[in-house]
């Protein structure tokens, strides 16, 4: 913050009404003038409705609901099936990949050639990431106006639920292709899900009853800018912190009620099938309430001459022209970009190393995502209540679980020169989930408190389609280049310092380059200059 004492205007808005600290020319918030610094406050509608305890736990469901484990079990059988289908390469067609005398090395038929079932997995993941980019290009601002993010979460939901139901059809080998499109259907769905799902709670926590009595002190000039700003903060970090909790409590639960069907049908052929259904039926049940409590808060009407399949594309163009604006929105995105490509595909590659080690067995992924999710409700707790104690800041606590995103493709690198370490061995998966849990589970809310920050305020579908982008379709480049080393190499290992360095890369900008204060006020001024121009 400038040390400098504030304009005349500016000293009149910090304790004036909401909306009269917005009434900033776009001329005087440049990031080389200093005003760049000054503090600005975002304007909140009389009119929208004060967060109902129903609705909270509403969306807290919806999040403990969909935690994601239907998705990997489907990555388990889409790979399963590949493998049970394809053949050993250095054994000849007709042999089997499951023979106990198999190289390890597994293809299928692509093409006019053959392609190795791992590299498989990462194209599906790659065609993914590609059709969600052009969703969220497409749709991802119009989710901003009217009812349509309302109608569009409800839509993409249940076809991720259709998705997840149909893979009861995925019963023999010859019907890996049809897995593979399956999980490309589920994948991309649910990953959209969590991006408009997401974009909801910056507006949540703009509108609990502490938010908006803390809103009331500063109005009434009972406090200054600064704690307002830092109070909205932590309304922000306990929402997201809830609903991660929330989301591996749901992570815990599901997984017992997978056990209870694994255990005694470990005979049963269609077991795998059961087990995704009753993930999938689990999210249905307590998904459905959040379509059916949340309180309405539409946004502005769609501008005249305007269509929702255009929209998009016009303003994130015209976001893309303002970065000089929101100089550390753009570094943050940009750096997220390569951080969530590296841990994205990270994840990937550990998960097609451990199917291999554990021979795609459902039972063993649910003791390995029991340790992880039971770890990561913990820490998920342990990080909020740190951060609550000591007044931390998001960026700090985001900064301690970049380290261990670093650390894990680090760790497969030493596989590549010995198997004594490196994803061998049966206890590095035990660890390897615990770490994650750890730390990876407090990674996800602090990435998204982050961007809560730095977004401007009415445009959060906008900037978290933005976001999700760079999260999701990022990965288009990771999973590409990791394939082809792969199918050069023979090897899974060789994929770990490609993804060491852009995790690496990654953190380091968002350490050095980030100031989230700064980021956050820009973000602040170019809402209010956004709205005066529409309306």
């Amino acid at each position: 913050m400038s040390t400098s004492p504030p304009s005349e205007k500016l000293a009149r808005a910090f304790h004036a009404d909401a909306k009269q600290a917005m009434d900033i020319r776009s001329d005087d918030y440049d990031s080389s003038d200093q005003n760049a610094n000054q503090i600005a406050i975002a304007s909140i509608s009389k009119d929208e409705p004060v967060v109902t305890r129903r609705e909270l736990w509403s969306y807290y469901l919806y999040s403990n609901g969909g935690n994601g484990v239907g998705l990997a079990y489907t990555q388990t059988l889409f790979q399963g099936l590949a493998t049970a289908a394809g053949y050993d390469p250095v054994a000849g067609p007709g042999s089997s990949c499951l023979a106990t005398t198999a190289s390890g090395q597994c293809v299928v038929p692509w093409g006019s050639g053959t392609k190795s079932v791992s590299s498989v997995v990462l194209t599906a993941n790659g065609v993914s990431f590609a059709i969600m980019t052009v969703m969220l290009t497409t749709i991802g601002s119009a989710a901003d106006y009217g009812t349509f993010g309302w109608w569009l979460l409800f839509a993409i939901t249940v076809l991720c639920w259709a998705a997840q139901y149909a893979c009861m059809a995925l019963t023999t080998p010859n019907r890996w292709v049809l897995a593979m499109v399956l999980y490309i259907i589920g994948f991309v769905a649910y990953s959209v899900t969590l991006v408009f799902y997401a974009a909801l709670f910056p507006r949540l926590a703009r509108n609990t009853p502490r938010a908006r009595q803390i809103r009331e002190k500063y109005e009434n000039g009972e406090i200054p800018p600064e704690v307002y700003e830092q109070e909205e903060s932590l309304q922000k970090n306990r929402i997201t912190d809830i609903f991660t909790v929330h989301s591996n409590i749901g992570f815990i639960i599901t997984l017992l009620l997978n056990l209870a069907l694994l255990l005694p049908m470990a005979n049963n052929p269609k077991v795998d099938n059961y087990v995704i259904v009753v993930v999938n039926t689990y999210w249905v049940v307590l998904g459905i309430w959040w379509f059916v409590f949340q309180e309405p808060r539409p946004g502005p009407g769609l501008p005249k001459g305007e269509h929702y399949l255009t929209i998009g594309w016009k303003q994130i163009w015209a976001a893309l022209k303002t970065y000089k604006h929101l100089p550390y929105t753009f570094v943050y995105l940009f750096s997220y970009f390569l951080l969530a490509d590296g841990l994205n595909t990270t994840g990937t590659l550990v998960s097609i190393c451990q199917n291999d080690k554990f021979s795609f067995s459902f039972l063993q992924n649910t003791y390995l995502g029991l340790s992880q999710a039971i770890t990561s409700t913990i820490s998920t707790l342990a990080f909020w209540y740190i951060q609550r104690y000591w007044n931390i800041s998001t960026k700090k606590m985001f900064v301690v679980t970049n380290v261990v995103t670093i650390l894990i493709p680090l760790w497969g690198m030493i596989g590549i020169w010995t198997e004594k370490l490196g994803f061998h061995n049966v206890w590095e998966f035990w660890a390897y989930n615990v770490m994650f849990g750890l730390f990876q589970a407090p990674y996800y809310a602090y990435s998204l408190a982050m961007m809560a920050e730095l977004s401007p305020p009415g445009f959060d579908n906008m900037f978290f389609g933005l976001f999700g982008l760079y999260n999701r379709a990022s990965s288009m480049v990771g999973p590409n280049v990791i394939q082809v080393i792969i199918d050069k190499t023979g090897n899974n290992w060789q994929g770990f310092p490609f993804l060491f360095s852009l995790c690496a890369a990654a953190s380091v900008v968002i350490w050095f380059g980030v100031d989230v204060t700064k980021g956050r006020r820009d973000a602040v001024r170019w809402a209010a200059e956004q709205r005066r121009h529409i309306h």
